[in-house]
């Protein structure tokens, strides 16, 4: 029996599996389309948007990750970002900006955002951090990780590997992104264990960071307040000046 051959390479990456479906809002056409176009090309299902007119709820339940201009017309990307935070907290946000003032991007940071590009970008750097986000957002039991379904308990707080979520002594749940939950899970993988700064960009983002970022120290803040951590006191997420952070906390892994 002989085995049919696709006719051309064109079919071949028809019908090659999508690396992901990503929604690009940039108000600016020609940026809008060559980013789509380089996406394309990289194996990505693209969906482009001048502003958040068809973000709608069936487009945004479909998204690997959200690459989001800050300058709109309109409802402005800072304002979509603190949206689809409280609608949409696990949908990954990819901020990018042409503002050289980095307050904006620290304030998108500290709306959830899980990582930011200043323009001009590499393209070379657009599908790191892409790919960064994705990767760590994928279905963990895909991963085959050895911590796959293990729980971690804490001070009363219980942290679901398999489910991705976080309940307090209450037994409430706390809505964590996913970047706060990566970092919450490399620090109860490694409690009362000093992690530096780099270790962290490394385990989170995949290295896909300049180290000199405010990216992981925003985010870290974010995860303190969630876990109720006093901005000076001495809570379970210390910061050990010059070295990085550490995890108060003993752990019970089961």
């Amino acid at each position: 029996m002989t085995v049919p051959f696709p006719e051309n390479r064109a079919q071949v990456a028809h019908e090659a599996p999508s690396q992901g479906t990503i929604a690009v809002v940039e108000d600016d056409p020609g940026i809008r389309e060559l980013v789509k176009s380089l996406l394309e090309r990289e194996g990505f299902t693209v969906m482009a948007f001048e502003g958040s007119r068809g973000l709608d709820e069936n487009v945004l339940a479909r998204l690997d990750c959200l690459i989001l201009d800050l300058m709109l017309p309109g409802e402005d990307g800072l304002d979509i970002c603190r949206r689809l935070r409280v609608e949409m907290p696990r949908l990954p946000i990819l901020i990018v900006t042409a503002k050289d003032d980095p307050i904006d991007r620290i304030i998108g940071l500290e709306l959830g955002a899980d990582d930011y590009l200043a323009k001009p970008f590499n393209k070379r750097e657009l599908l790191a951090r892409l790919r960064s986000i994705i990767r760590r957002t994928r279905d963990i039991v895909a991963a085959g990780g050895e911590e796959i379904g293990e729980t971690f308990r804490f001070e009363g707080w219980v942290l679901r590997a398999s489910a991705r979520d976080l309940t307090n002594p209450a037994g409430e749940p706390v809505l964590l992104t996913t970047s706060e939950f990566d970092l919450l899970h490399a620090l109860v993988l490694h409690p009362r264990r000093v992690l530096s700064r780099d270790l962290l960009i490394d385990w989170t983002r995949g290295g896909a960071a300049n180290p000199f970022d405010r990216v992981i120290d925003v985010q870290m803040s974010r995860l303190r307040r969630k876990l109720g951590d006093q901005p000076r006191g001495s809570g379970m997420i210390r910061t050990v000046r010059g070295d990085g952070y550490l995890f108060v906390p003993s752990v019970v892994r089961t």
